[in-house]
């Protein structure tokens, strides 16, 4: 064997030892999260909760993945309600979460509020070791002061001062309702979810969490056929990409 050819294995081989140190050191940077806590209101909790439907939207993930949810949510509780109660603060701080999705109510507060509790709750999170998920809600015509393009922007703004990844929920929402109008993401009430709109929530929030896309998982709840949820699956991840492009 030439001096050459060994110098060439030598080369190709540190060349792999690199390749799999790499690999190795992002499976450890980037652990698969497991335990999820959700923070809101009743945009949260309706429907049964979407931290309900997660738990079943990742147990039908291939291959499954077994995630444990947690939830401090109060009917009407905008982010500095729930911050005030001082009981939301202790299950950040006691409960070993992988992801904190925090959901805001803008049109019950204001833009100022919001970014002054998304603050204090980010904080608060990553001193936990966790990771923070703003949950990116809707307009609706009770509350009209703030159009969905203002509640978007007020995220996109609080995102990019605090580092944090966006669930833009709100957005899948506006793209539904103009794709097919038949399926109504809004309840009776204009305000709250209908189960088609809490399923396009979890499927955006699971696209955001995971990086991945929910097309062709199994789980979706009763009062969603399987086309309309593969519709649903398929825009979530659409609106993810998008929203991650700066296309929406």
């Amino acid at each position: 064997m030439t001096i050459s050819t060994m110098a060439k294995i030598a080369l190709m081989l540190g060349i792999a030892a690199f390749a799999i140190t790499v690999v190795l050191a992002q499976a450890v940077a980037t652990p698969v999260p497991h335990k999820i806590l959700f923070i809101g209101d009743s945009f949260t909790f309706w429907q049964e909760g979407i931290y309900t439907h997660f738990e079943k939207l990742a147990a039908a993930d291939n291959p499954p993945l077994i995630v444990t949810t947690g939830k401090f949510t109060i009917g009407g509780a905008f982010l500095h309600r729930l911050w005030d109660t001082k009981d939301c603060i202790n299950v950040i701080n006691t409960g070993s979460f992988d992801v904190a999705v925090l959901q805001e109510d803008i049109p019950e507060t204001t833009i100022a509020d919001f970014r002054e509790y998304a603050r204090k709750f980010v904080a608060e999170i990553r001193k936990n070791h966790a990771r923070p998920v703003f949950f990116m809600a809707w307009a609706y015509p009770k509350l009209g002061w703030i159009s969905m393009a203002e509640i978007a922007q007020a995220h996109r703004d609080a995102a990019k001062e605090l580092n944090v990844d966006v669930a833009p929920v709100g957005l899948a929402w506006e793209q539904a309702s103009k794709q097919r109008p038949g399926i109504n993401v809004y309840g009776p009430d204009h305000e709250h979810p209908s189960i088609y709109g809490t399923y396009l929530a979890t499927c955006v929030i699971y696209a955001t969490i995971y990086g991945r896309d929910p097309s062709g998982f199994a789980y979706f709840p009763s009062g969603v056929t399987a086309e309309e949820a593969a519709f649903l699956q398929k825009l979530a991840w659409q609106t993810v990409q998008d929203y991650r492009a700066g296309r929406v």
